[in-house]
């Protein structure tokens, strides 16, 4: 499964069109510097702004300009299941290695609801989905309990949780094992999710400092905690300008 610092990928624009050429060349930079996954058309990749061709095609390329080198996990949620079910369908024939759905947006949807459009998604594709649990721009969240039944569908295999709760984290963990693998979806916490026994990051500030993102995860999946915990601190000022 996945594992480390895996960046949500910006989309570069210019003149109000995808930039083709900066976004294959901040591919070779990431991959160059220890990124250990890319994630295109996420909320950092501006995806709720993006066209559905515009969606469609940046997946496309990314999963060309990386070439196998590292995992893609395409960002493909929606707060329409359908959109879901066809970004997710999409991004799977494009050869993206899994995929990353925020909960349905706005809708603010029941825990039932939620358990729901996740388990349509997952079963109409074969590639492994990780659930995003942002409560702060979705208006609603993902409780632990609704995230331990939806570990149980096959490849719903992972959460980033971004509800900058560590008490969160600690019952996602108890409630669902090895089950799902929980990722930080706060660059501040990438270090405390992952000593309880989180996976990794999918990282914001690791557009800027990739290197030293995945420095951190790869000390923290190695065990070493002194240096895990001195590289997290370095990186707070910068975490919180961002």
């Amino acid at each position: 499964m996945f594992a480390g610092s895996m960046v949500a990928l910006v989309t570069p624009f210019r003149d109000g069109k995808v930039d083709w050429q900066s976004l294959e060349a901040l591919l070779d930079f990431h991959i160059t510097n220890g990124t250990n996954g890319i994630v295109p058309c996420g909320t950092t990749g501006e995806s709720a702004t993006l066209t559905p061709q515009e969606h469609d095609e940046v997946i496309k390329a990314v999963v060309k300009g990386v070439n196998k080198r590292v995992p893609v996990i395409a960002g493909t949620g929606s707060n329409s299941t359908d959109e879901g079910v066809r970004l997710t369908r999409a991004a799977e024939k494009s050869g993206a290695d899994g995929a990353l759905m925020i909960s349905p947006y706005y809708n603010r949807p029941t825990q039932e609801g939620i358990y729901q459009h996740y388990k349509k998604v997952a079963d109409s594709v074969g590639i492994p989905v990780i659930v995003y649990n942002i409560p702060g721009r979705t208006g609603s969240k993902i409780e632990p309990e609704t995230l331990a039944r939806l570990s149980e569908i096959k490849n719903v295999a992972g959460v980033k949780e971004a509800t900058g709760s560590v008490d969160q984290a600690i019952d996602v963990i108890r409630l669902c094992g090895d089950r799902l693998a929980v990722y930080s979806g706060e660059d501040s916490l990438t270090f405390s999710l992952m000593a309880l026994g989180g996976k990794g990051v999918i990282s914001t500030v690791a557009n800027i400092v990739p290197k030293e993102m995945s420095q951190l995860t790869e000390a923290c999946l190695e065990g070493n905690w002194e240096k895990g915990r001195d590289l997290q601190l370095k990186l707070i000022p910068l975490i919180r300008a961002v």
